[in-house]
Order: C-alpha cells, then structure tokens, then sequence
C-alpha cells in the first residue's frame, strides 16, 4: 500500500514541475487603456512586434516543455535522477501570459477603436505545415 501510495505522489511531484506547453498557459490581464489613445497605425506596429515576440516566447517555453518530457520519460522510465531535469514552469511561461495579455488588450483597442486588428490562434494544420 505504501509503495502505490508514494509512487503516485512521486508521478504527481513530477508532473507538476513540467514546464507546461504554451497553449495552455493564461493570458496574464493587461488593461486595454494603455493601447486605446493609440492610432489604428500604432496598433498595427504594436500589433506586429507583440506578435513576434510572443512566437519567440513561445517557441521558447514549448522546448522547455519538449525537454522536460524527455527528461521526466526517461526518469520513470530508465534512470530516475533524470527526473531532476525537469525545471518546470518560471520566466518564459511568464513572459508568454504577459504576451498573450497584451494580444488581448490590443485585439480589445483595436475593437473600440473600429481598427479590425484580430489575433489568431495557431491551428493544427498550421503548425502541421511548419514542421
């Protein structure tokens, strides 16, 4: 009992300090004000360097979580002290909500300002094109 008891709270352990990937992280708030006093212009500027900013960041936090899988698979499975690999979530996973929050600040600007500025998630297929 005690065995099945600890090798659950380890599986658990382990699997709360996964990186997570970053589709399923959360848009962190960031108030729409500091985009509404901007032109349709500047939001478009905005819209663009956010953007790329946010494709680096997450690129970033999605190898984090591809190695912390690796390294957590090949703990349970092969040599346990790979498990200490596994750094889990800090700045990247930040700087991708805070990201996704200024996308929606600015997607929110852009409708009070009838500027048509739309985000769009990345798709399956899409990404299936770019590997």
């Amino acid at each position: 009992m005690h065995t099945k008891l600890a090798t659950v709270l380890g599986l658990a352990a382990v699997h709360s300090s996964c990186a997570s990937k970053p589709q399923d992280i959360e848009a962190a708030y960031v108030s729409p004000t500091l985009y509404e006093s901007l032109s349709c212009d500047r939001l478009r500027e905005e819209a663009t360097a956010v953007s790329a900013r946010a494709i680096a960041a997450s690129g970033a936090q999605q190898k984090k979580a591809d190695n912390d899988a690796v390294a957590v698979g090949v703990g349970l499975v092969l040599f346990w002290p790979a498990l200490f690999f596994a750094k889990g979530d800090g700045a990247s996973a930040a700087e991708v909500a805070r990201l996704k929050g200024e996308m929606k600040a600015i997607e929110g600007a852009s409708i009070k300002n009838n500027c048509g500025i739309r985000f769009e998630a990345p798709t399956a297929k899409r990404a299936a094109k770019k590997a």
